[in-house]
């Protein structure tokens, strides 16, 4: 299995996922309490995320500013 194969199936914790995207982890223990946010995984009492999960969510955040739909 390559190096990216085993990151891929990595499941990050909220620090580190605050570490690696910037996405604060309080935001995410609120968001997860409102059924918001980026899709997780709970394992017993550990709340975990997926790269892809993170990665889909961040892609679905974008807003289009109206100068962007002016240029196409």
């Amino acid at each position: 299995m390559s190096e990216k194969e085993q990151s891929d199936l990595k499941l990050l914790t909220r620090l580190e996922v605050e570490a690696e995207y910037g996405i604060g982890k309080r935001y995410l223990e609120v968001a997860a309490t409102r059924s918001e946010g980026p899709a997780y995984i709970k394992i017993g009492r550990s709340v975990r995320y997926r790269r892809e999960d993170l990665e889909r969510w961040i892609l679905e955040q974008r807003v289009e500013t109206c100068a962007a739909r002016s240029t196409k």
